[in-house]
């Protein structure tokens, strides 16, 4: 995701005038939104991996949901910046 924004940013940097400005930030925010599908699948896979655990496998005190809860932070807030990325 920061790759693509960084991307983005650079477009802007070199000028909207050239013909690859338009290319830049569209690759910009195909790495953003890769960025958000990576991390949807990431808690797809975590949690189909948890499933298969006895519970006797899991350690006490471990903290089961907070994959779930940072990747979902992490894919919401690029769900953000792609927002914001396309209305500036």
């Amino acid at each position: 995701m920061a790759f693509g924004f960084v991307v983005d940013r650079t477009t802007l940097l070199i000028g909207e005038e050239g013909a690859g400005a338009g290319f830049g930030f569209w690759i910009g925010i195909a790495f953003v939104l890769l960025g958000v599908a990576l991390s949807v699948l990431s808690i797809v896979q975590y949690r189909r991996s948890v499933a298969t655990l006895r519970p006797v496998e899991i350690p006490p005190g471990y903290w089961i949901n907070l994959s779930v809860y940072a990747s979902s932070a992490i894919g919401l807030l690029g769900l953000l910046l792609a927002f914001y990325m396309t209305v500036r």
